[in-house]
């Protein structure tokens, strides 16, 4: 007989490689009825593999092993804070693999992820999940209990992006721009971006000017077919009606419009393409400087066009427009330059730009800035709307982010925050950049996981691309959508019971008060804290079916 030993852990557990997993109390938890929830079993055997069974009346249980990947930039240990994993690069638990019919295991030990993923309302009540692992002759079990709340999450109010790269689809699968095969497997990543909380994506009207040096070039992907005759410039949208209508079947409802200048300083105009006299060509780019009166005419011409288009889609609430991505104050001349014709072409819209200066908006440059969150504390009332993001710049002051390095329960905690500071957006710039820095080559984000020792293993990319045209997720996607939730759940309880009740259960126990940089550094917590929600939301209603 071989020994089968299980540890059922929580999702926010990450189990590293070849280390030893301690004891858990961990046995269950509660769940509204609409939700997805995740936890983990550890599974150690003198076999080479085994089986597993779920017994269940919930039939929407999928399991997935957790695989390790390597990182050779694990942490930028100069700024980084200590509340890590561990500093050092090496292999970190990463990336889902659905099950088969059998789990390999890796000298004797494997994490396998389970997400109880409901199509409808789950039924109110008690649930129990045995799980039945094997071997041969042998056999162990483990069992949890779920409660199921009886009410509904409240639908996910605020805007999310996470910057979706369909040049890196392109690359890795081998397809042209716009082909069947290219349509095909966009919306399958939407899909699944959509899926995890993504409700805005980046939309390319002509190809993003993002992450590539100066007088590089990243492949094109240009939404919009320029004409130019006769000094005239024409517009078709159909590639970009085409896209916004893919998009909403996979339920994203709002449009980032790439940016019009480009990156770190609005110096430029992007990569433009345009039939002029037949032939297909470049009329914009780096060497279009910000001052550019052709290119003030051109955008001038299309801004016209383009505003009629959404506005006849009834798009102009769901689109938000970008100058130009993360200037700093040192580019403050090039960037007003830039603001000043994007606020004049595009009054009454949306302007959004990541940036963490807050003197921008003072002078009026932006209406909707997106500072990073360990910038955040002069925007928080002081804005209309406050939004925040997080990159590889966001290791340090304890702030959130979703390395491979930093615990779960560090990612995860922004939806504690986002609630908090009743933030309206967050933006990520990476959905699946699998290029090294720069765009200078491509990746495989199977073995490169930090675009080349450039950013922190875990920053570029959240899926890994299957041969299919499906992407994979990682528990880190995972574990950020159920920050997502727990704001979701807060939102639902201060329906039901008011704001300041819902703040004083968030914050119930607390030595200090919850900020971007102050929280307890416990999954413990972490778990209790939506314990608590949920048990108030149940509360809640039965005081309301009782009156």
């Amino acid at each position: 007989m071989t020994n089968i030993d299980l540890t059922l852990l929580s999702s926010l557990e990450k189990v590293m490689k070849g280390e030893k997993v301690s004891e858990s109390n961990f046995s269950g938890f509660s769940m509204l009825n609409n939700e997805r929830k995740s936890f983990q079993l550890f599974i150690s055997s003198g076999s080479d593999s085994v089986s597993l069974e779920i017994k269940s009346d919930l039939d929407c249980i999928t399991a997935y092993t957790v695989e390790y990947l390597p990182s050779e930039f694990a942490i930028n240990e100069k700024t980084a804070d200590d509340y890590v994993i561990r500093s050092k690069d090496g292999f970190y638990p990463d990336l889902l693999l659905p099950v088969a019919e059998t789990v390999s295991l890796e000298n004797g030990e494997k994490t396998v992820w389970f997400e109880i993923k409901p199509d409808n309302k789950l039924a109110a009540g008690k649930h129990k999940i045995e799980i039945i692992v094997s071997s041969g002759d042998s056999e162990n079990s483990v069992s949890l209990e779920i409660e199921v709340i009886g009410c509904s999450l409240e639908k996910q109010s605020l805007i999310f992006t996470n910057w979706f790269h369909s040049d890196c689809l392109m690359q890795e699968y081998g397809f042209e721009a716009f082909s069947d095969e290219y349509w095909r497997v966009v919306k399958n990543y939407m899909a699944v971006a959509s899926e995890h909380g993504m409700n805005c994506i980046l939309t390319p009207l002509f190809t993003p000017s993002l992450d590539i040096a100066v007088g590089g070039e990243r492949p094109t992907v240009q939404l919009v077919d320029v004409t130019l005759e006769k000094g005239r410039y024409s517009f078709n949208f159909d590639k970009l009606k085409k896209w916004i209508e893919t998009a909403q079947s996979c339920g994203i409802n709002y449009f980032e419009m790439a940016h019009f200048f480009t990156q770190w300083g609005a110096k430029f105009a992007p990569k433009i393409m345009a039939t002029v006299n037949g032939e297909y060509k470049q009329i914009f780019g780096w060497k279009t400087l910000v001052i550019s009166k052709k290119y003030k005419k051109f955008l001038t011409q299309f801004a016209a066009e383009l505003k009629s288009f959404i506005e006849a889609m009834g798009l102009k609430e769901k689109t938000l427009i970008h100058v130009s991505d993360e200037p700093n104050s040192s580019q403050t001349f090039t960037y007003r330059i830039a603001a000043n014709i994007i606020k004049k072409l595009f009054s009454g819209y949306r302007i959004i730009d990541a940036l963490s200066d807050f003197k921008f908006y003072k002078k009026g440059l932006v209406n909707t800035p997106i500072p990073a969150n360990d910038h955040i504390t002069p925007f928080i009332g002081n804005v209309p709307e406050l939004w925040t993001y997080y990159c590889c710049g966001q290791d340090n002051k304890y702030v959130s982010n979703r390395f491979f390095s930093i615990p779960s329960q560090r990612n995860r905690v922004l939806g504690y925050q986002l609630y908090k500071y009743d933030v309206k957006g967050f933006l990520h710039w990476g959905f699946n950049f699998w290029n090294t820095r720069y765009s200078k080559m491509k990746i495989n984000p199977y073995e490169i996981t930090d675009a080349g020792k450039a950013f922190q293993s875990g920053d570029s990319y959240v899926v890994y691309p299957k041969k299919d045209g499906t992407p994979l997720c990682s528990l880190r996607l995972k574990v950020f959508y159920d920050g997502f939730q727990d704001m979701m759940a807060l939102q639902t309880l201060e329906k039901l019971a008011g704001r300041k009740k819902a703040l004083a259960v968030l914050e119930d126990g607390l030595d200090k008060e919850l900020t971007f940089f102050e929280y307890p550094h416990s999954k413990e917590w972490q778990l209790e804290t939506r314990e608590r929600i949920n048990a108030e939301i149940k509360n809640s209603l039965e005081t309301q079916n009782n009156k």
